[in-house]
């Protein structure tokens, strides 16, 4: 039998129960805790029979791995990861879908908070590459606030061998998120009409060169300040905001 995997945080383990309560196995409620946000979470899992025990805050921190649980943590039954082969059902089955890859982001937060952003803006998948990169670990669920289990998160062996494959089957266009010499600012590409992806690159080294090959377009976002850098999770949001408000309206 697979490890149990743990989320915790209020808004991470109410998502779960809502969509997906047949994966919880236990939940683990802070001793003395009864406020109406945890009287939710429990009204939820009455109906399917989940055991509730009662922890300390200590225990609580042990099952999290972090401090910052909320009161509340879940023991789950782990979801397969999905791959190459999801994504090709994904496509196959959806009319022009919007989505978004991550090139090696590494910190938990940061992809917790660009999951979170994507489900907001009607983001079919979130994908990165297997190696190199953050996963969907307890904390970037928490960060994603519910969102990752709105939004299929498909881990790939090659991201540029995958967007070049996605580009030749399904005809997406791949948008990369850069500053050259052939950028458009954002808001001048058109975002409607066909299966779109939109590529974010590490705060620190950007979109890798063969990362880049792939990208049918480069796009930046305008800024009128002093400060010309933004962390990729509010980068992300500003261009799937644009992709989605454009979407919309068409």
């Amino acid at each position: 039998m697979a490890k149990s995997e743990y989320y915790y945080g209020v808004h991470s383990v109410e998502s779960l129960l809502e969509l997906e309560p047949e994966r919880v196995l236990t939940l683990f409620t802070l001793k003395g805790r009864d406020d109406q946000r945890l009287q939710r979470i429990l009204q939820l899992a009455e109906p399917f029979g989940i055991s509730v025990q009662k922890a300390s805050r200590d225990s609580l921190e042990k099952l999290a791995g972090q401090p910052f649980h909320q009161g509340v943590v879940a023991a789950v039954r782990p979801n397969p990861v999905l791959n190459e082969k999801d994504l090709d059902q994904l496509l196959e089955s959806t009319d022009s879908p919007l989505l978004l890859a991550l090139d090696h982001i590494t910190d938990p937060h940061n992809l917790g908070a660009c999951i979170r952003t994507a489900a907001a803006m009607g983001v079919e998948a979130v994908i990165v590459p297997r190696d190199r990169s953050a996963t969907l670990t307890p904390t970037a669920r928490k960060v994603a606030a519910g969102g990752a289990e709105k939004v299929k998160f498909i881990q790939v062996t090659n991201l540029a061998r995958t967007l070049g494959h996605i580009k030749e089957h399904y005809h997406v266009r791949v948008v990369g998120t850069m500053l050259d010499e052939k950028a458009l600012p954002i808001h001048k590409f058109d975002f409607t009409g066909t299966p779109v992806c939109v590529v974010m690159g590490a705060e620190d080294t950007g979109l890798r060169p063969i990362t880049q090959s792939q990208c049918d377009q480069t796009v930046f976002i305008p800024m009128s300040g002093n400060l010309q850098s933004l962390n990729v999770s509010v980068a992300t949001g500003m261009a799937l905001y644009e992709a989605c408000r454009q979407r919309q309206a068409s």
